[in-house]
């Protein structure tokens, strides 16, 4: 998605941003994995699967959601399952529908590059619904650490 020149400026840009690791820190993250890693996920649709309201969107990895949580329809969490491991979630993916008038979080699970590529792709086709991913962050700011 970015050339290995934008990536570094990307870098350098948010080194300094104190509210980078405000936002984006490694507690969250750590909710994340345990949501994930507490439940079960189902596949209910298999990569190269035609949605099913949609016959010319067709899903570019497997898509599930996680048994025993909640999410807008009530379903359980969105979990995009890509080809790689599962050892933590690397990426999330918001989608703002205009028609729905609603915000969705997923999860993408063992995702590589080129599938989290994909998935934008596939999220982003309608013009009435768009969608962004949010990369894992690593810091720990200071007021989250206790004594």
């Amino acid at each position: 998605m970015f050339t290995e020149n934008e990536n570094k400026a990307i870098i350098e840009w948010h080194e300094g941003d104190e509210m980078n690791a405000i936002e984006n820190n490694a507690y969250f993250w750590q909710k994340i994995d345990t949501l994930y890693f507490s439940s079960k996920l189902i596949i209910s649709r298999k990569k190269n699967s035609v949605h099913p309201v949609y016959h010319n969107l067709v899903y570019p990895v497997d898509y599930g959601f996680l048994e025993d949580t909640i999410n807008r329809d009530q379903d359980g969490i969105a979990v995009y399952r890509g080809s790689g491991s599962a050892s933590s979630i690397q990426t999330l993916v918001v989608a703002a529908d205009i028609l729905k008038k609603d915000i969705d979080v997923k999860l993408l699970v063992g995702c590589t590059p080129a599938e989290e590529e994909e998935i934008l792709r596939f999220l982003n086709q309608t013009d009435f619904q768009k969608s962004v991913l949010i990369r894992r962050g690593n810091t720990v700011p200071s007021w989250a650490m206790s004594e």
